[in-house]
């Protein structure tokens, strides 16, 4: 079926927490799909109830079940069906099922929609208070649960000089942390985001040293975000070497904006100090 044809999927943000977040375009889709296509049809159903709609048709998707029933839903999207996918809270696809479904639905031409929601990588990234100093973050979710995968991608992080999101649950939050200690020193400042957007929501903020010493003191309770500073920059660059490499990059013809950014990734600098160089901080 070519893109723009009557089947199509629709991929709709749900709340994270508090229900008063399910926007009124979120609530149009789900009612309007021949399919509602969820992470657990009881969770689903009783948040469309709380909506007032009545859905024609839920069909699981999660991690156990999104293979199979990838095949039967793009067929029925390319037989003119709309395909509305949630997940159980934020945003399908982003550390919950859906991309594969997603991913199938492009490969087979069908259009696909995507309704905005809440996303909690967000929501903490944003209430963390880090992101002044590189602008910038990295999305890693869930880190792998154990052996070489998880050290791997950790002692890979150690350098990432972006703010780093990681999601956690409450009973591998405290090896996280300590695992976090290892990699990056204790002295990185993160923030412990709990129960975002719910009656308990808690932001807690420190170095990680001090959250693994929170973490053994009090229970954790609830999905966490872990917001962690991004590394520090290297030493030696000094301000005049920026600005130098400013003036030569200026003079080849590129604008303000590419110079900073150029130089920024050459020296491995924070974007902002650059910046602060170009208006003569």
């Amino acid at each position: 079926m070519a893109e723009g044809a009557a089947g199509r999927l629709v991929v709709v943000g749900t709340p994270i927490g508090n229900l008063g977040d399910l926007s009124p375009r979120a609530v149009e889709a789900l009612a309007a799909a021949d399919v509602v296509a969820c992470e657990d049809t009881r969770r689903t159903g009783r948040l469309l109830a709380a909506a007032g709609v009545s859905p024609r048709r839920l069909v699981r998707v999660d991690e156990h079940t999104e293979d199979a029933a990838t095949d039967r839903l793009v067929a029925l999207m390319d037989a003119g069906s709309v395909v509305a996918l949630a997940s159980d809270a934020g945003l399908p696809g982003l550390s919950d099922p859906g991309a594969a479904l997603v991913a199938a639905a492009a490969e087979a031409g069908l259009r696909i929609e995507v309704v905005p929601g809440p996303f909690a990588g967000a929501v903490a990234l944003v209430g963390s208070g880090l992101l002044e100093r590189s602008g910038r973050f990295c999305f890693e979710g869930f880190l792998p649960r154990k052996g070489p995968a998880r050290r791997e991608r950790v002692a890979a992080l150690a350098d990432e000089r972006r703010t780093i999101v990681i999601y956690e649950a409450p009973h591998r939050l405290g090896a996280t942390l300590v695992d976090l200690v290892v990699a990056f020193g204790g002295a990185r400042r993160v923030a412990v985001c709990r129960e975002l957007t719910k009656l308990h929501e808690e932001t807690w903020r420190g170095t990680l040293t001090d959250a693994v010493a929170r973490c053994s003191e009090v229970e954790p309770r609830g999905e966490h975000v872990l917001v962690v500073d991004g590394a520090p920059e290297p030493a030696g660059v000094d301000d005049d070497t920026l600005r130098d490499a400013l003036d030569v990059a200026l003079a080849a013809g590129a604008t303000r904006r590419d110079a900073a950014a150029s130089v920024a990734e050459r020296y491995g600098v924070a974007p902002n100090r650059v910046k602060r160089l170009l208006t003569g901080g």
